[in-house]
């Protein structure tokens, strides 16, 4: 726990999507989108979008995924307020068909 504890913690938003069409032009596709609608909203202390690491294939690798999305907010109330925006919604409604799975790991740091 931080010293101060009225400080609230950052959000760490860490999205994995497996596709359907794992082509590399195809992961190029939604690294690009990513890059266009989940970029430089309010509160965004880092954003990263990338491939799985295809030379990192230790035993505890989790490899079921193609991109990986890595956003840190300020606050919570900053990752709400990018969950609902519309750049966001239509992130999703742009990409989601070729979504096979999607998971979304979030953690608060301080």
């Amino acid at each position: 726990m931080s010293a101060d504890a009225s400080k609230k913690p950052a959000i760490v938003h860490d999205v994995y999507f497996a596709l359907h069409d794992s082509s590399p032009e195809t992961r190029s596709q939604l690294i690009s989108a990513c890059r266009k609608y989940l970029t430089d909203h309010p509160g965004t202390v880092y954003f990263g979008v990338g491939v799985v690491a295809e030379e990192m294939k230790r035993p505890v690798n989790d490899r079921d995924w193609d991109v990986g999305l890595h956003v840190i907010f300020k606050s919570q109330a900053d990752h709400d307020a990018y969950q609902v925006h519309q750049r966001h919604i239509q992130f999703i409604e742009e990409n989601k068909p070729n979504w096979k799975k999607v998971r979304v790991f979030d953690t608060a740091v301080d």
